[in-house]
């Protein structure tokens, strides 16, 4: 459970880039799939960390658009391990009340890989402690451009294209924006994550490699969380203004999200 300095100011979402697993695997000599799979299991246990911690959303970034570039057999491997990772671990994640959901382009990956995603959000319909969203096949740009194109199909005129209706077609509409994003493995970028969703939520990097992010790890980056003023544009509490944390009112970014 968390202690009672991180308890203090829980984000209600958290994005996370898992960045580092090949880096964990080449310290150990051993190939990157052992790096992978060292992931899915830190990723497993973040999640329950998670939910105990009263975080109301969790979204991860699982495989870029851009990932299709890498080494085709390094590619196939992590095909396999979705597959591996949602046969072995999707009972307990549906017992524990975890909702899964999917972000990104499911219609250029393969049926079979289509079809467990797709499985593993309708066997997790009903549950609500936490929303697992796994971004796959995702990017921020491409999740723009499909909001837009969807708001065009819709017959949204120009002059009716307002950051409201845009926020109704994006791929996470369903959720709060990220109050805290968190990047492991040192890198310093958000590469193409959560782009429009990102626009007030709090940065943390860390060069903690992802299999080893635990609750502790997750602890450190909310007690982070909970020292920062989200003042979205106000003066903040530093500067006598209402509204950062800590002042007569606290502010709250523009939320477009509603559920689809």
């Amino acid at each position: 459970m968390a202690s009672s300095s991180t308890a203090a100011l829980v984000p209600r979402h958290v994005a996370i880039v898992m960045d580092g697993n090949g880096r964990w695997a080449r310290k150990r000599l051993m190939p990157r799939g052992v790096g992978h799979k060292a992931g899915v299991d830190a990723l497993v246990k973040v999640v329950q960390a998670a939910a105990d911690r009263g975080i109301g959303y969790l979204t991860v970034f699982a495989f870029s658009s851009e990932n299709w570039k890498r080494p085709e057999e390094e590619v196939s491997g992590l095909m396999s391990l979705l597959l591996v990772a949602l046969s072995k671990h999707l009972v307990k994640l549906k017992s524990d009340g975890v909702r899964i959901r999917i972000a990104g382009d499911l219609e250029s990956v393969s049926p079979r890989i289509r079809d467990a995603l797709r499985g593993a959000e309708a066997d997790t319909v009903e549950n609500s402690r936490l929303v697992l969203t796994v971004a796959f096949n995702y990017g921020g740009r491409w999740d723009v451009v499909q909001a837009c194109r969807a708001a065009m199909a819709e017959g949204v005129r120009p002059e009716e294209l307002t950051e409201a209706v845009l926020s109704r077609h994006m791929a996470m509409s369903y959720a709060p924006d990220p109050d805290l994003f968190i990047r492991t493995g040192g890198e310093v970028r958000l590469s193409n994550f959560l782009l429009w969703q990102s626009a007030y939520a709090e940065l943390v990097f860390t060069d903690c490699l992802w299999p080893d992010f635990d609750g502790g790890e997750l602890d450190k980056a909310i007690a982070t969380f909970a020292r920062r003023e989200r003042r979205f544009g106000d003066v903040g509490a530093s500067g006598q203004g209402e509204g950062a944390l800590g002042g007569a009112a606290e502010p709250q970014p523009p939320s477009y999200s509603e559920e689809r």
